[in-house]
């Protein structure tokens, strides 16, 4: 009996010693099986761009010329022919008043006319009479002078009567309101049996040539705006840009925004640039260095000057590299040189790194 209690005994201890091992053993594989897999690291990629951002002002397309049309006399409309938004060409009719009272206003000026000319038909006839009747003696100098006078007045009256003809005919004219240059009706201020003074905005016409970008700037970025490169941009087509050239600056301050009006003419605009469309006018530096910004985590610095990690993709393999630092930025290191677009960078932990390990990437931008 004690014999047995001896044999299981030893068993169990052998067992315990047996367990032991195996624990042992598998605390030792597992820093051996974890050092032979390759580190994660978070890098950025390096995306060089110009230094200074960036700046975008919302505003309007407008024509550069646009200008209110309205008759030349007073009268009532008697019918508009153009709609907003309409095309209209060189010399093409925009609207018409009731020519009554300008037609009677013609006529009498015929009339006038052809008084006007019997009178000095009369008057020249008499001139003749009273020549031949000076020559024989029945008639007095003073007699042939007052006739020759009355003739020069009839004839004055001739040409008085010409010219109130003239200005008859042209009123008549001025009913019609006739489009001087090809453009875009973007407004209507008179409807048919309204009446309208000479000068009254009938319609507003802008001019199909060059279209503007108009924006308002505040007056921090005055200088920025005058000597930048500017593009524009549609909402409703964001991807294509134009090129731009600021044409006119406000001389002074809007009362009520304090910013600063800016027209720009828009390059090249074809006929997806739309009078009333909101578009977008970026400013940049025609100079600026252009650098990448990167954390300043990504930045090692052991007293041989600031250096990033590169990261191969494909193979994993770290190579240190000395950068330029042009400066900083809140969070970010702005690098100006030492390393090429498209590189990635370890970004986080380059202080527990050595450039003999092989890493792996688990996230990239």
């Amino acid at each position: 009996m004690i014999g047995q209690t001896r044999s299981l005994i030893a068993v169990s201890l052998l067992s315990l010693a047996l367990a032991a091992c195996n624990d042992s053993n598998a605390k030792t594989d597992t820093p051996a099986a974890a050092t032979t897999q390759p580190r994660a690291v978070v890098v950025e990629t390096i995306k060089f761009a110009p230094q200074t951002v960036d700046r975008s002002f919302v505003g309007t397309v407008r024509p550069r010329v646009e200008s209110d049309l309205g008759f030349r006399v007073t009268g009532k409309v008697a019918e508009r022919l153009v709609q907003q938004g309409q095309r209209v060409t060189r010399g093409q009719t925009l609207a018409r008043l009731d020519t009554v009272d300008l037609q009677l206003q013609k006529q009498q000026a015929d009339a006038e006319l052809a008084a006007a000319m019997v009178n000095l038909t009369t008057s020249e006839a008499q001139d003749k009479r009273t020549i031949d009747l000076r020559s024989a003696g029945w008639a007095t100098q003073a007699t042939l002078d007052q006739q020759l006078a009355k003739t020069a007045d009839a004839r004055g009256r001739v040409d008085k009567a010409r010219r109130a003809l003239e200005l008859a005919i042209n009123q008549l004219a001025y009913t019609s309101l006739v489009s001087d240059a090809d453009g875009i009706v973007t407004a209507t201020m008179a409807e048919p049996g309204q009446v309208v003074a000479a000068g009254t905005p009938v319609v507003r016409l802008a001019l199909a040539s060059d279209r503007e970008a108009v924006v308002a700037i505040p007056e921090t970025f005055l200088e920025r705006v005058r000597t930048g490169q500017a593009s524009v941009s549609l909402w409703s087509n964001q991807t294509k840009r134009y090129d731009a050239v600021l044409r006119e600056f406000a001389a002074s301050a809007d009362t009520a925004t304090r910013t600063f009006q800016a027209r720009f003419t828009i390059k090249d605009a074809d006929d997806g640039v739309v009078i009333g469309m909101t578009a977008t006018v970026t400013v940049g530096e025609p100079a600026s260095a252009r650098v990448a910004r990167l954390p300043i985590s990504a930045l090692y610095a052991e007293g041989r000057g600031p250096s990033v990690f590169v990261v191969d993709a494909a193979t994993g393999q770290l190579t240190l590299k000395p950068v330029t630092v042009a400066g900083y930025d809140g969070r970010e290191v702005i690098i100006a040189g030492g390393v090429e677009d498209g590189d990635k960078v370890v970004a986080l932990g380059v202080h527990k790194l050595d450039a003999s390990q092989r890493v792996r990437i688990v996230d990239s931008r």
